[in-house]
């Protein structure tokens, strides 16, 4: 169906919007609780030995766990640096 939508796409309705949106926030909710609780501190850590070398804020600093497969993870980590 989504393929259609693609080629046909609908008019946008404040009902489609608003579905759209909800359903992103669905699924960032989800993968937020999917989270090990270690996490948050995990980035403050990482954040607080980068702050040693280089001021930047929290929100240059993001840090995701993807499980893949049952016995396989992703940290994925990112830091926007400034530049000097």
């Amino acid at each position: 169906m989504a393929l259609l939508e693609f080629f046909r796409p609908q008019k946008k309705t404040s009902a489609n919007v608003a579905k759209e949106r909800l359903q992103i926030i669905v699924a960032e909710r989800r993968s937020q609780d999917q989270q090990p609780s270690y996490l948050p501190q995990l980035k403050q850590d990482i954040l607080d030995v980068i702050r040693k070398y280089v001021a930047i804020s929290p929100e240059q600093v993001t840090v995701t766990l993807d499980q893949r497969e049952e016995d396989l993870a992703v940290l994925e980590l990112n830091v926007t640096l400034p530049d000097e």
